[in-house]
């Protein structure tokens, strides 16, 4: 059985940059430098992952489960305020979903994860949505969230099609066997090393079509 899962921030939802500003402020909001690679670094991690990196490595006063706490609660002070969503995202997953079981598999923490699907209208759609910090801490680019994913949903990680859009959740899919599409974000992109790791390159959500979908699972036949 085949299926397709989407990643989530930078694929779905314009929201990567969001988490960097909100990270930013409360690192200025207790006295802290903001370290050159700590954006990049926790792009992908799960909650635990990154929670632990800003307390450590940042310095974020408190104790890891406080800098979580802190940041998911500015997170959803953005999402009140207003999801942000990719172009052509919600006529995506309905468009695909009309021929395969749709899964989602993401590093944002769980209320995160439901609060974006209900706000995107797509509850109704997702077969399984999964996040990172649901598999003891092990975020992309290992692959256990995308293989968690096609083990609930009951389908071959190889004759099934990931989503994504950074480098780790591409590093993710492709350890985990599948199919990559990647639809590089503005913020922050893959390096030309990491796009060769995809089997497809599009530059919009509108390019994914069923068709396209079809012809690369057709080629691991």
């Amino acid at each position: 059985m085949s299926v397709v899962v989407f990643d989530m921030d930078g694929t779905l939802t314009d929201t990567e940059a969001d988490w960097d500003v909100v990270r930013r402020g409360l690192a200025k909001e207790d006295g802290r430098p903001w370290p050159d690679d700590a954006t990049t670094s926790m792009m992908g991690m799960s909650t635990q992952e990154w929670a632990v990196y800003l307390h450590d490595v940042v310095g974020l006063r408190g104790t890891p489960d406080d800098a979580a706490r802190r940041t998911i609660d500015g997170m959803l002070a953005v999402y009140r305020r207003g999801l942000n969503v990719l172009p052509g995202a919600v006529e995506a997953v309905r468009r695909v979903a009309g021929r395969w079981t749709i899964g989602l598999a993401s590093s944002s923490p769980r209320v995160l994860i439901d609060a974006a699907v209900e706000e995107l209208g797509l509850t109704d759609v997702f077969a399984t949505t999964m996040s990172t910090e649901e598999l003891n801490g092990a975020g992309k680019p290992a692959p256990d969230v995308y293989l968690e994913v096609c083990r609930r949903l009951g389908a071959d990680p190889e004759r099934s099609v990931a989503v994504e859009d950074a480098p780790n959740g591409i590093r993710a899919a492709h350890a985990a066997g599948m199919v990559v599409i990647a639809v590089p974000p503005h913020f922050h992109p893959p390096g030309p090393d990491v796009l060769a790791l995809a089997d497809a390159v599009i530059d919009d959500l509108d390019a994914l079509s069923v068709e396209l979908v079809a012809g690369l699972l057709g080629q691991r036949d």
